[in-house]
């Protein structure tokens, strides 16, 4: 996984609007990318509503939130549709954008070790530098733990 301090690689994504979504384009702004397994499961649900209900926030801050998974556009789509999200979804489906992250690879799940996505959110400041790692996120709380370091960040 990448670490704080280090470039944030650069990306391109289709994304829920039937844009795409690209880091280029938010290059001297705050970036907020969030890593999460599987649409319409109830952690990830339970996420983008969290996360959804703190846009105003976000923007109020300058910063711009992405929700990255391996899902199709038509997933992410239905997703969107279904909880209202006021946000982008990309679409990773080669896993590339996961991996050059860090956020793929072996987890445990029910007691198993398997290979997927690992739930975990990047903080990317103006100059491109990851400037906070959260991994092995736990749902609840972590929006306000997210928040609360992007206000620390910006006081910087």
């Amino acid at each position: 996984m990448l670490t704080e301090g280090t470039k944030a690689p650069n990306f391109s994504l289709p994304e829920s609007s039937g844009g795409t979504f690209s880091t280029r384009a938010h290059k001297g702004s705050w970036l907020v990318v969030y890593f999460y397994p599987k649409d319409n499961t109830p952690g990830c649900t339970r996420e983008a509503q969290d996360f959804n209900a703190s846009i105003a926030t976000f923007r109020k801050l300058d910063a711009t939130l992405v929700g990255i998974s391996k899902d199709t556009i038509k997933s992410h789509c239905t997703f969107r549709d279904k909880f209202a999200l006021k946000f982008p979804l990309a679409s990773d489906t080669d896993l590339s954008v996961q991996k050059a992250f860090g956020a793929y690879g072996k987890k445990v799940l029910y007691g198993k070790e398997i290979l997927g996505t690992i739930r975990c959110t990047f903080i990317i400041s103006p100059k491109g530098v990851i400037a906070r790692v959260f991994a092995k996120v736990k749902v609840d709380g972590h929006v306000d733990e997210v928040l609360s370091a992007l206000k620390e960040l910006q006081k910087t």
